[in-house]
């Protein structure tokens, strides 16, 4: 028997329980890991309120970084042994061990440790598609990140920095708009303080920017695509506060012929050939020391309800783990 996180119902923080359950033996295709750390991120509360549905009872998490036990028949990329990292579904990542499938390990390179990595993997990698994918920087644009301070918007300030792109950052606190600047961004906008819009326009001369990255949704939709130059690409990837409305395609050709897409990891990482490619330069950025993971936040996976309350809080910045 092992100690994870399980809920029988959707709702809120209160419904995560701290059991014992039976790990079991790997089946084909999956590895039994050790877990070392676990990774929180934003896409676990949508799990665990329901607004993702998934059959109950369930577990949470979707990152973390440990030691494989054990493999089961047709695994031959990772062994007993390997350390290894992960970003994936199915959710289950808060436990001291887990049967999983096997093709979404990575092995970890000697230079990063479990912490950094369980950190890292999810957050890291949303970077990484969005920069290099979704709307890939070349170097020299000018760009508006939303939650510039959060464990995604750390890790794009110095991305950006790296490639020679110029971030406009909004953060949420004069504190916030400090370690963003501190990270790389190079513009920061309080918008408790601030109108967004109007200052994207005064940094940009007016002329808006090629693309915005949006992990907050409904507050912000409307002003990041006033934001955008004519033909400029709204990249809506998350929603914390509340999902996108239903809106009429012409706004979109009413602000330029703009372009919008709605992103999500998993898609991009569905083919082994892509996860190997986009976790070889997430580690490449890591060990070089051209992004640093902050991990700002550490709690007892049995406090994990606590770290739920304040990621929702929005008392958190950089990334947030729970140690099994």
């Amino acid at each position: 028997m092992t100690k994870a996180i399980r809920m029988s119902a959707a709702g809120g923080p209160e419904v995560m329980e701290y059991v014992d359950v039976e790990v079991g033996e790997p089946g084909p295709g999956e590895a039994r890991v050790r877990q070392a750390a676990c990774g929180l991120n934003y896409i676990d509360v949508y799990f665990r309120t329901g607004a993702y549905p998934q059959p109950l009872p369930a577990g949470l998490g979707m990152e973390g970084a440990g030691t494989v036990e054990a493999v089961g028949p047709g695994v031959t990329h990772v062994k007993p042994g390997d350390r290894v990292a992960y970003a994936g579904r199915p959710p289950g990542a808060y436990a001291q061990a887990r049967v999983m499938p096997a093709a979404v390990l990575v092995k970890l390179p000697d230079e990063i440790d479990f912490e950094t990595a369980a950190a890292m993997m999810l957050q890291g990698l949303t970077v990484q598609y969005l920069f290099r994918r979704t709307f890939p920087l070349k170097g020299g644009e000018t760009i508006l990140f939303h939650a510039a301070a959060g464990g995604v918007g750390l890790i794009a300030c110095q991305w950006a920095k790296a490639l020679g792109v110029t971030m406009i950052g909004t953060v949420g606190s004069d504190e916030k708009a400090e370690l963003a600047r501190a990270h790389g961004c190079t513009h920061t906008i309080n918008y408790n303080k601030e109108n967004f819009v109007e200052r994207v326009k005064e940094i940009t001369a007016g002329r808006g920017v090629p693309v915005v990255y949006d992990s907050i949704g409904k507050d912000t939709f409307t002003g990041s695509l006033d934001c955008l130059a004519p033909l400029g690409m709204m990249v809506s990837f998350g929603a914390a506060s509340g999902p996108v409305p239903p809106f009429s395609l012409n706004e979109l050709a009413s602000r330029g012929s703009l372009f919008i897409t709605r992103p999500s990891l998993f898609n991009y990482i569905a083919k082994r050939e892509d996860l190997d490619a986009m976790a070889a330069d997430l580690f490449s950025m890591v060990v070089s020391g051209k992004v640093k993971i902050d991990i700002n936040q550490r709690y007892a996976l049995q406090d994990a309800a606590q770290a739920h309350r304040d990621l929702e809080a929005r008392k958190t910045t950089g990334s947030t783990i729970l140690i099994p």
